[in-house]
């Protein structure tokens, strides 16, 4: 069952060109999802929509059947959503360990601070005293401990290196896997996408579902 749909969703920035064109699709919980397609074309709108932080210029975004324009969309991304974004938006006057128990204990913000490779005094340093890398990771942690049903990420591993790019792919995965969340993704990794349950590629205002053993072996 669904957990989020896009229903018939059209979105223009300028009221003639359609960055989306009558995108319908649904992602389900336990499952991860990877938006693949090239620069520009409208990805991380399309995350934009599925978070409520805009709304479509047609259509409807449901979360368990409901529009979450009718739930409020400061209540759907409070309550249902959990952001990774790709310039991290944390609170920069606060440590990794204080922004990540912003949505968990402080316990349990530890130790996912600490999976994700950061070390006790990185963790207890202002964040931006911290490399680019590190500010994803701590971002990633935020999100992966919020009491939340979907994860929205916006190339999580943009900024990190090989070893790390594949430790964050294998906890999102598991997060899907061992807690029930629902993670789309976009990016452009095809080795991530490969990773994912199901692929949408966003092109021309379309999305497509495709297989991903029939990636192609680099990003459009």
């Amino acid at each position: 069952m669904s957990i989020m749909e896009v229903r018939s969703v059209t979105y223009s920035y300028d009221g003639t060109k359609n960055v989306l064109d009558d995108i319908s699709v649904s992602f389900e919980e336990g499952k991860v999802y990877a938006i693949l397609g090239p620069s520009g074309c409208g990805k991380t709108t399309l995350l934009s929509l599925l978070g409520g932080l805009d709304v479509p210029t047609k259509g409807t975004i449901l979360f368990d059947g409901t529009d979450i324009r009718q739930t409020g969309l400061g209540a759907h991304r409070s309550e249902h959503v959990s952001f990774i974004f790709q310039n991290y938006n944390l609170i920069d006057y606060m440590t990794p360990l204080e922004n990540a128990a912003l949505s968990a204990t402080k316990e349990t913000a530890m130790a996912a601070l600490k999976r994700l490779g950061l070390t006790e005094s990185e963790i207890k340093r202002n964040v931006l005293k911290l490399s680019g890398g590190q500010q994803q990771r701590v971002a990633i942690a935020r999100a992966l401990v919020a009491n939340t049903r979907v994860i929205l990420a916006d190339e999580p591993t943009g900024n990190v290196d090989d070893a790390m790019s594949v430790e964050i792919t294998n906890i999102l995965k598991e997060s899907a896997k061992e807690t029930g969340k629902c993670v789309i993704i976009v990016t452009h990794s095809i080795d991530l996408a490969k990773e994912a349950d199901t692929v949408l590629v966003l092109k021309n205002g379309v999305l497509q579902k495709q297989r991903p053993a029939e990636l192609e072996t680099e990003s459009n």
